[in-house]
């Protein structure tokens, strides 16, 4: 059986304060079966990492980071490296979120050089993809999804590959509670696997996590869940409440 991962993505949102108390809300209340059910990541904004790990580490869940940068270290005022992000415990990074690519550029070359970088420094790559609206009405959404794939994560050996996570994130459907229906998240699910399988043969797809993203919350989660090609999710705005997150993680059926 695939793993299955829950991640919550926290965007710039809370104060140091409000971050450390839904941190404890979520820990006090997620049980051995949540933690069962699905790998549970929280991805706060960056100041608050090693805050978030020392807490997740106590209560059997992990951290993430939102970003980073493509280069190691250096003269990049304001950036985040690969290295940095490992050293307060994070053990997972998120890598070119739709918002990243419309608001700051990120091509699918750059994401490339990140994805690389964050495997040498043993982070576990979330790379999202997905299409915009116009290209879903224009029926260019599995070419575009084939191309972000391919040209970032299609030069990785298989070793590398195997640990990278990719996560299926439409960008209409993105902070706007209009999520894919189930049937389309599994059709592009299932589209992803089968580009992995022609890579990198059947068993590395069968095997590999696939998330979805979008307006998913606690009400929609299981019917997601339920497809045979989507592993779990990538939350934003209902990673915000505690109960909202975990009824999501127990979207899951036993």
């Amino acid at each position: 059986m695939r793993g299955r991962i829950v991640a919550g993505n926290w965007k710039m949102n809370k104060t140091f304060e409000e971050a450390e108390d839904l941190l404890y809300e979520i820990a006090e209340s997620l049980t051995e079966e949540d933690l069962e059910k699905a790998t549970v990541v929280i991805c706060p904004p960056s100041p608050y990492l090693e805050m978030a790990h020392d807490v997740a580490k106590e209560n059997g869940f992990y951290t993430g980071a939102q970003n980073m940068s493509n280069k190691e270290s250096g003269a990049f005022t304001g950036e985040i490296s690969a290295a940095m992000i490992s050293s307060v415990g994070a053990a997972f990074v998120i890598v070119g979120h739709s918002e990243r690519r419309a608001y700051f550029g990120e091509t699918d070359e750059l994401l490339c050089e990140k994805v690389e970088i964050a495997l040498k420094n043993n982070l576990v790559p979330v790379f999202c993809c997905g299409e915009r609206l116009e290209e879903r009405n224009a029926g260019a959404h599995f070419a575009v999804v084939k191309k972000q794939v391919q040209t970032a994560l299609f030069n990785l050996g298989d070793e590398d590959f195997s640990k990278v996570v990719i996560a299926y994130e439409p960008v209409w459907a993105i902070g706007t509670g209009v999520n894919a229906t189930p049937e389309q998240a599994q059709e592009m699910h299932n589209f992803i696997r089968n580009l992995v399988a022609e890579k990198f043969g059947k068993k590395m797809a069968e095997e590999k996590i696939i998330l979805y993203g979008g307006s998913c919350n606690a009400t929609n989660a299981s019917a997601l869940f339920a497809q045979p090609d989507v592993d779990g999710g990538l939350i934003g705005g209902a990673s915000l409440k505690a109960s909202e997150f975990l009824g999501i993680i127990r979207g899951f059926d036993k």
